[in-house]
């Protein structure tokens, strides 16, 4: 009865009784016939083959199509210099880094004075034909409108006092002449700005873009442009990091806008807000 109830449990109330063999046991083969016996029934392993029935076989090294590679090191720049990032393909690629361009309590009062006084929005760009805003604020002043990421900033030729002062001082050391600003605002390390170059037609060729960071420090990271047989894979260009700092500036000119890229990466630690200020020159779109 209870060998009744334990199949109605674990079968179904349908199952039939197990049938118990009667007769005698067959009897196991040995030796060469139990060999036979248990593959017969399967074909016998190929010549080569790697599975574990066709028994030992020696490893052979294949040369691999395509020759191993590895990956470039990030090279990290945070010392004051000029630096050659790469000599082409289009020509030089130079950036110019000055960590202490402006004094401590200089760079204090005008990053309180723009965060504050500006009048920072929130930009929205289109991509394929679908509207995004920007992870950050921005502002532009210049005598001509700014258009990048299909969506155009209006001209505005009212600097601000702190702006113009700045703009002068980039100018006398860099021996470059600016006639227009885009201003950043990365409110906190979720901020960010994706991997692009500045390399619109308003900015005309081989453009020197003057960058000034005032406030917490982010991280700026440059990529080279793979070349054409690459297909557009970054896996093994060569990268830079640059951690800028209050009062830093950084100047990317040559051909820096042709074979490189740049962002600031989101980061999910605490960062405090940052103010980038990257004057250009904008020519009038013909």
């Amino acid at each position: 009865m209870g060998d009744k109830r334990q199949r109605a449990r674990v079968q179904g109330s349908w199952a039939q009784p197990r049938v118990r063999p009667t007769g005698p046991k067959p009897k196991c083969p040995s030796g060469a016939a139990a060999h036979v016996s248990q593959s017969a029934s399967a074909p016998a392993p190929a010549p080569g083959s790697t599975s574990w029935k066709g028994g030992p076989r020696s490893y052979e090294f294949q040369q691999p199509a395509k020759p191993i590679r590895e990956v470039p090191v990030e090279k990290v720049i945070e010392k004051s210099g000029v630096y050659d990032i790469s000599p082409g393909p289009s020509g030089v690629s130079r950036l110019r880094l000055l960590t202490d361009f402006l004094p401590q309590e200089d760079a204090d009062w005008m990053f309180s004075t723009l965060l504050a006084e500006l009048p920072w929005s929130q930009k929205t760009n289109y991509r394929q034909g679908d509207a995004y805003d920007e992870p950050r604020l921005t502002c532009w002043y210049g005598e001509l409108p700014y258009t990048y990421s299909n969506s155009t900033l209006q001209a505005n030729s009212q600097w601000h006092p702190v702006l113009s002062t700045l703009r002068a001082s980039i100018e006398s050391h860099s021996g470059r002449s600016f006639n227009s600003l885009l201003c950043n605002l990365y409110r906190d390390g979720h901020d960010s700005i994706a991997w692009h170059s500045d390399n619109e037609p308003s900015l005309g060729p081989r453009p020197v873009i003057a960058s000034l960071s005032l406030g917490d420090t982010r991280i700026f990271s440059l990529r080279k442009q793979p070349p054409p047989e690459e297909v557009g894979d970054y896996t093994y260009v060569e990268r830079v990091r640059i951690p800028l700092s209050h009062g830093t500036l950084l100047i990317m000119e040559g051909c820096t806008q042709d074979d490189w890229q740049h962002q600031v990466a989101k980061e999910y630690h605490d960062r405090g807000p940052r103010i980038n200020l990257t004057f250009r020159t904008i020519f009038p779109e013909l």
